[in-house]
């Protein structure tokens, strides 16, 4: 079976591609991930609050955004404790580009348009295959509106593209109100990828304590129905790459990505649970269902159901949904 796959201008022998999480801070993990057969490799994100925590620009949006819980926040300590901060992430990055032969995605994590963004040309420079953007905050102030949030998406993209060369990657949060419209304006503004969805990290009240704190809980496969339906809505109708995230557990979690139009799957909690070992039998079990299906490569089989080629496109939209609650109504049991 063929798996090899094309990512914002990258080769990939596999569309199984570890996403940002602990497992890359460990050189050995990220040789594992090459054995077991992962496509390429993101990095733990970079903050920006490790970059340049106090500047004048992050503390005015810092106000607005307290409360966020962006992605692998749990894993993410005080700025004072920080043990691989900036100069040590590039270090990885060139120590990984020599220790393994696929693709190396570096990733920054932020919400300004500060200094912090010049970190991405550095990255670059110390070997980065390509960089993923992971850009959000919470606006709880009732004056800030979509607009802003949406210009902070933008203006953060535009910067990083007017400074690298390499191929750039924006991971996207599902909460915009007009979702398509969105990807768009951020493939007019220079996205080679997008990446659906991130998945933040809710605080939790914890009432003996009576207090407020991030509570990491790993995703499940349900989750993945979310990225799941937008990949197969978005597929074919934007010149981008498209990268799966969330709920992906299983062979069969990342085939229906594929079938609905993803390029590459993307795998965290799974490793998490299972070790790195774990992508090698997910990726001997993608092929199996691939080839079962009748295809041949997963080119072949890449958005056969998406809304702009399936038989049924009105399955993504309201009618399915009018549809499943009347189902439900018509199968449920009562005690």
């Amino acid at each position: 079976m063929n798996l090899t796959t094309q990512y914002m201008g990258l080769e990939l022998s596999c569309p199984l591609v570890p996403s940002a999480s602990p497992l890359s801070r460990e050189l050995g993990n990220v040789r594992a991930m090459e054995d077991a057969g992962a496509g390429a490799v993101v990095l733990w994100s970079l903050f920006e609050e490790q970059i340049q925590h106090d500047a004048r620009e992050l503390d005015f949006y810092l106000q607005y955004g307290a409360d966020r819980f962006a992605e692998s926040l749990t894993y993410f300590p005080q700025v004072d404790d920080f043990h691989l901060g900036p100069d040590e992430y590039l270090e990885h990055i060139a120590k990984a580009k020599k220790a393994v032969d696929i693709p190396i995605i570096a990733s920054l994590n932020g919400l300004s348009t500060g200094g912090w963004t010049g970190y991405a040309r550095k990255m670059q420079e110390a070997g980065a295959d390509g960089l993923e953007l992971n850009v959000y905050y919470i606006p709880t102030d009732p004056k800030i509106t979509g607009t802003l949030v949406e210009s902070v998406y933008l203006d953060v993209l535009r910067i990083v593209r007017e400074t690298v060369d390499i191929p750039v990657a924006m991971k996207l949060s599902p909460y915009f109100s007009a979702t398509a419209n969105m990807a768009q304006r951020l493939v007019d503004a220079g996205a080679d990828a997008l990446v659906l969805f991130n998945r933040f990290y809710q605080p939790d009240v914890f009432v003996d304590e009576l207090e407020v704190r991030p509570r990491l809980t790993l995703s499940t496969p349900d989750e993945g129905r979310l990225p799941l339906r937008w990949m197969a809505l978005l597929h074919g109708r934007m010149d981008v790459s498209l990268a799966a995230t969330t709920g992906i557990h299983t062979a069969e979690d990342a085939a229906k990505m594929i079938l609905a139009g993803a390029d590459v799957t993307m795998m965290c909690s799974a490793l998490l649970t299972n070790g790195v070992e774990y992508l090698a039998i997910v990726r001997d079990e993608l092929g199996q269902i691939l080839e079962r299906k009748g295809y041949e490569s997963a080119e072949q089989a890449r958005g056969v159901l998406s809304q702009k080629t399936c038989a049924e496109p009105a399955a993504f939209e309201r009618a399915n949904y009018m549809k499943t609650l009347q189902s439900f109504g018509r199968t449920a049991t009562y005690e």
